[in-house]
């Protein structure tokens, strides 16, 4: 732990300015909050212009109307099928910035498209120059270079092309941006085009951002939700965050595995149409507009299935022997076919190629060691490939581009954007199929496209292990067409433009709504100005897991603490509710704070891997600076390959290449807190929680206050003590060994190892990790036990980071008394306040979210519906009071001569 909390460990620490203060009753200053909640709000206003220049009488109709469109947003996306002239009127809106500004205009693109910009510019009748550095470019004028160019830096770290230096830029084929949140492209270019304030060697004054932006792509895939955010971004649309929490219900397991709620999914694509153009034809701008020359040449797909050798399928997770190879079951396996059937594959290459042996045609292959294969096969055919020289491989792009070289052997993520082929090929081949399926779509249309004259023959060679990977790429390719004429029917139906540009709508503010029962009392309000107007020392214990800083938002409200720009952000904010639960809290009792840390992708440090933010110790530093006083913390330890499924951020494969980066697993924490007694001679709270000893027993007492510790156990477990069971049962036999005997690291590993050799580890989970006898890490929490649980069964919004029952149970209950207050400020959908009700307390909580608010009021009132309907036990206690009660009565009565009234 850092410096500033060593202050805990002796009685003598000198103060520092984390130190507990006294607890103080001084209000919230609502009226300073209220401004720092507005300061969140942007004012957007319109950043475009009409054209000052009359529009070029080479382009189309609609590609006048595009352009037009493109330059009254000034930010805007180009989604156009391919061949409908985005090059041209790229170049016709670097014109018209030129004209506005009397600047220079920037347009990244892909290697091996240079030649496409220089044709059209001709066409055009512009000048055009390409460069490799900004001092190459002119004081005006409109310039071209590559991503690379734009990415890199220079040794003394000065940038070689920064956009930073132009009035406007354009994405062509914004590939770089489907990265979202990992690649150093997207960062880099995130960070480049936001601007700061550098100068260049020429000491031109860098603009704080490049003022007119736009993207010309392809149409993306619909369901590659994540792609349109990171647009959005990029163009300065919105905030992905905000748009994740409008739209979309998130996988908390899996990275940006978005899901859009059904409800709003016509209202999600009206958004993206106000901010990017979607154009498969002429008539999808203007339905008057012919859609002569525009239709997509017929394309002959022919699939071809080579044999598997099943010798070697392998074992299932069960220890089952598999009959026969199926790659189906992950990307691991995939790679393995592929490497073991390269030879028949490259024997159906060939037979392929002698259909007609002087043809040309794209090779796509997918691993290096099938571009050797192809080369050593075929000595005539040309590949480009990663490590090549950046000219060298451009110049190859071009010479098979304008029909000198007959073969090109490429990689789809690689050559599947931005190149046009169909001058002169309208033939590839696919020496495997994979899992990128955007990649393939691309790579297609790199030759079925608009001005190609000819049918386009793609011939696909798979093993028959794939079939299943076969079937989900056909798969994929009949929803990209489904939901493609969904996009463009929007702009089909309403007209190019006439949706206003914007984001997403936000609130400020939250009208007070209050929802009440006997046991419970749920707010939906703002935390920070309704725990203000709470009575000081007027709760038991407070139990919360807040928001994870900048992670996520919980609501469209620019009162949500997860629409902050920065972590100091977030703790600014932070800072206005925390002097109101220290008052609210009882003197002595204590504020238990569900935490974790997060990860930190590379391209945002610079580091260029992934690190981690340590929240939790900013946690203890922001509560103990503002009163309370840390009294420890509870680990919670989570499934490390789950974690990694979500993040990526352990990848096995990545640490085998440099074990120097492995981190570990992230646990989650449960940071106690207490607020000072009022009588600091004694320890004691001034309401303590008292424990009845024979309740309470001193064996528990020794268990709850002790660290990590061992005990002895039987004989070590053997691979083959596994055999015939499930991974369930393994899982659970496992654990009961693992929390009983000595640990041994090496015998650990060994057996683990030896289920691996056995094809009985699973790759998605954790099946023997260390377990935990601890109570202050626990190791045994139900992950799925929340109510998210119960959402999902209603087909209902879920919460984004549920906090699990067991954990909140076993802090209620070592930390609070019948019948006294729970409070949450951050209630979601209301599992503190459900549990407290359970176990005899009174729950109360605060949540900004409505829709959470009602789901959880939904919640509560069942459960006090439930505490308060009477059980079959209950009768049967009640009737055998009332017979012990009547017996009592017609004693007394006989006595005293009286007739018995029982």
């Amino acid at each position: 732990m850092s410096a500033p909390f060593h202050q805990h460990e002796t009685e003598t620490a000198a103060p520092t300015e984390t130190s507990p203060t006294p607890a103080t009753s001084c209000a919230v200053d609502l009226a300073a909050y209220d401004a720092f909640i507005a300061a969140k709000r942007v004012q957007t206003t319109e950043t475009g212009f009409a054209p000052p220049l009359p529009l070029s009488a080479t382009l189309f109709p609609f590609q006048r109307d595009v352009v037009t469109w493109a330059l009254r947003l000034g930010r805007a996306a180009l989604f156009e099928s391919f061949g409908l002239g985005k090059t041209l009127q790229q170049l016709e809106i670097g014109r018209q910035v030129c004209a506005k500004t009397g600047g220079r205009f920037l347009i990244v693109c892909p290697l091996g498209v240079r030649q496409e910009f220089m044709r059209d510019a001709e066409l055009l009748g512009v000048s055009l120059t390409f460069i490799r550095r900004t001092s190459d470019a002119g004081p005006t004028g409109i310039y071209l270079t590559n991503y690379e160019s734009v990415r890199d830096a220079n040794p003394d770290g000065s940038r070689k092309v920064d956009p930073r230096l132009f009035d406007g830029a354009s994405l062509d084929e914004a590939s770089c941006l489907r990265g979202f949140g990992g690649t150093k492209t997207f960062r880099e270019f995130m960070a480049l085009f936001a601007g700061d304030d550098r100068r260049d060697m020429n000491a031109r004054e860098v603009t704080e951002e490049v003022r007119y932006r736009f993207v010309a792509t392809a149409t993306p895939a619909p369901n590659e939700y994540i792609e349109l955010l990171a647009y959005a971004a990029f163009l300065g649309v919105c905030d992905v965050s905000q748009a994740k929490t409008r739209f979309f219900k998130r996988d908390s397991q899996k990275a940006d595995n978005l899901h859009i709620h059904p409800h709003k999914e016509r209202e999600f694509w009206e958004w993206v149409a106000s901010w990017a153009v979607v154009v498969t034809r002429p008539s999808d701008v203007d339905p008057s507009y012919s859609d002569e020359g525009y239709v997509l040449p017929e394309l002959d797909v022919r699939w071809h299935e080579v044999p598997t050798d099943h010798a070697e399928a392998g074992v299932e997770r069960d220890g089952q022997v598999r009959m026969f190879r199926d790659t189906a079951l992950g990307i691991t396996s995939a790679a393995k076919e592929k490497r073991e059937s390269l030879p028949q594959r490259m024997h159906k290459l060939m037979e392929i190629r002698a259909d007609a042996p002087l043809a040309h045609r794209v090779l796509w292959h997918d691993q290096e060691r099938e571009r050797k294969a192809i080369e050593d096969a075929i000595p005539n055919a040309r590949s480009v490939y990663g490590s090549q020289d950046l000219d060298e491989r451009e110049r190859r792009i071009i010479d098979f581009a304008e029909g000198r070289i007959a073969e090109l052997a490429g990689k789809p993520e690689m050559l599947g954007s931005g190149c046009n082929f169909q001058r002169h090929c309208a033939w590839a081949v696919y020496l495997g199929i994979g899992f990128k399926f955007n990649d393939w779509i691309q790579s297609v249309h790199r030759l079925q496209r608009f001005g190609q004259r000819q049918k386009v023959r793609i011939d696909l060679i798979y093993t028959e292990a794939e079939r299943e990977v076969r079937a989900a790429l056909e798969k994929k390719w009949a929803q990209h067409r489904e939901l493609v004429a969904k996009m463009t029917a929007i702009v089909t139906e309403h007209g190019l433009g006439k949706h206003a540009h914007g984001g997403t709508t936000r609130t400020m503010g939250c009208a007070r709504v209050e929802e009440s029962g006997e046991r419970f009392t749920l707010v939906n309000a703002d935390t920070v100005q309704e725990t203000a107007t709470m009575a000081e020392n007027s709760v038991d214990l407070l139990v919360t897991s807040i928001p994870f800083s900048t992670q996520y938002e919980y609501s469209p409200s620019f009162n949500d603490f997860g629409h902050t720009d920065t972590n100091a952000h977030f703790w600014e904010q932070m800072g206005f509710l925390t002097p109101s639960i220290l008052r609210v809290l009882k003197p002595g009792r204590v504020f238990a704070c569900h935490v974790k840390d997060r990860i930190v992708p590379g391209g945002m440090t610079g580091f260029g891997f992934q690190t981690v933010y340590p929240f939790h110790c900013d946690a203890i530093q922001h509560y103990t600076k503002h009163g309370f006083a840390f009294l420890g913390m509870i680990t919670v330890i989570t499934d490390v390959v789950r974690e990694n499924n979500g993040t990526y951020r352990l990848a096995y494969t990545e640490q085998c290449k440099d074990g120097s980066r492995q981190g570990r697993g992230m646990p989650e924490y449960v940071l106690l807190f207490r607020k000072p007694q009022t009588d600091r001679s004694t320890g004691y709270a001034d309401d303590p929680v008292v424990k009845m000893k024979e309740v309470y027993r001193l064996a528990r007492w020794q268990i709850d206050a002790a660290g990590f510790a061992r005990s002895n156990g039987d004989r070590p477990l053997t691979a083959a003590d596994f055999d015939g069971i499930t991974h369930a049962e393994m899982f659970k036999l496992w654990r009961k060994y693992n929390l009983g005997a000595v640990y041994d690291y090496e015998q650990h590993v060994a057996l683990v190892t030896a289920l691996e050799d056995k094809g009985a580890l699973p790759v998605d989970f954790a099946l023997m990790p260390a377990h935990s006898w601890s109570e202050w890490a626990w190791g045994d929490i139900a992950r799925m036990r929340t109510l998210n649980g119960e959402q999902a069964r209603k087909n209902a919004e879920q919460h984004l980071c549920p906090l699990q029952f067991d954990i909140v149970d076993r802090l209620i209950e070592c930390f609070s008394m019948p019948g006294e207050l729970v409070y949450d400020p951050f209630a979601g959908l209301g599992t503190v306040p459900l549990c407290a009700m359970k176990l005899k307390r009174r729950g109360r909580g605060t949540e900004l979210n409505p829709s959470y608010f009602r789901d959880a009021v939904a919640y509560l009132r069942a459960q006090e519906k439930r505490v308060e309907m009477p059980t079959l036990f209950d009768l049967v206690g009640v009737r055998k009071a009332g017979e012990s009660a009547g017996e009592s009565v017609g004693a007394g009565a006989a006595e005293s001569g009286e007739e018995s009234a029982a």
